[in-house]
């Protein structure tokens, strides 16, 4: 999620630039999507070859996604997710996941790239009893989220606050942290966070990382795990903590354990 549509204040700035990378597109690339352009494609591949795994990482990521919000609609109970950063629709998107277990559930997404608001119709295919809205804006806008979101979700009750990928744009950890916690203060007792980003422990992506950084894209911060796992202090972590993403709560495989990959993330409650 970057700065593309939106100032932090919430301000609409001039259209995109085709020919600079976002990582929404790269991303959607990576994936196997159709919804970037050639600068994307030309990013994503100078990425591999540094580190070739990065495919492997944003289906890793896909995945904790898919098992940590089935977790909170089938295990906890949640009814009500606010999905920010989501970027381009893709197979399986959070509330195709919370309304295959309780159609019910409401879904608010929040990015501020323009092809992602191009295609948030395909975010906005809600089952009946449920419902979903889509919000143009930006993570350090957290209160211009909140007041919009508030026409879809209650924040009387339990909200699932997602945020993958997302905070690794914000260099600064105070900044960082001051954007989760007004987000968290937000949300009453029984919510729960779901955050993953990239980390610092393996040198073929850190070295991927800082040339896409110095290529004009908005920069992606690699934090230790241990500074990641700092995003969850004052919450209940859940079971297995702050573990690659892939390791969380993994499905039974006749193949043994999933590879560990190098995003970490985590789930956890606010009491």
């Amino acid at each position: 999620m970057t700065d593309d549509s939106l100032s932090p204040t919430g301000t609409p700035q001039s259209a995109f630039d085709t020919g600079v990378p976002h990582s929404a597109r790269i991303w959607n690339y990576w994936l196997g999507g159709k919804d970037n352009y050639p600068a994307d494609r030309e990013a994503g591949d100078a990425f591999c070859e540094i580190f070739p795994g990065m495919p492997e990482v944003a289906r890793a990521v896909r995945h904790f996604l898919a098992r940590a919000v089935r977790h909170l609609a089938d295990d906890v109970g949640i009814r009500q997710f606010l999905d920010i950063g989501t970027g381009l629709p893709t197979v399986d998107n959070t509330h195709e996941i919370a309304q295959r277990v309780a159609p019910e559930s409401r879904i608010v997404y929040v990015d501020n790239d323009p092809l992602v608001l191009a295609h948030a119709r395909a975010l906005l295919t809600s089952t009946p009893p449920g419902a979903t809205d889509y919000i143009d804006a930006d993570v350090r806008a957290p209160e211009t989220i909140l007041e919009a979101a508030a026409r879809t979700l209650d924040f009387s009750r339990p909200v699932g606050l997602i945020l993958l990928g997302i905070m690794a744009h914000i260099s600064d950890d105070d900044e960082a942290r001051s954007i989760l916690d007004r987000l968290l203060d937000a949300l009453p007792p029984g919510s729960h966070l779901v955050l993953s980003d990239g980390t610092d422990v393996d040198k073929a992506r850190e070295e991927a990382h800082r040339r896409y950084n110095s290529g004009g894209a908005v920069p992606y911060l690699l934090r230790s795990p241990e500074r990641l796992a700092r995003f969850f202090d004052g919450l209940e972590l859940l079971e297995p903590g702050v573990v690659s993403v892939s390791r969380w709560r993994p499905e039974p495989s006749p193949f043994g354990p999933p590879s560990e990959v190098s995003t970490f993330g985590g789930v956890a409650r606010k009491v």
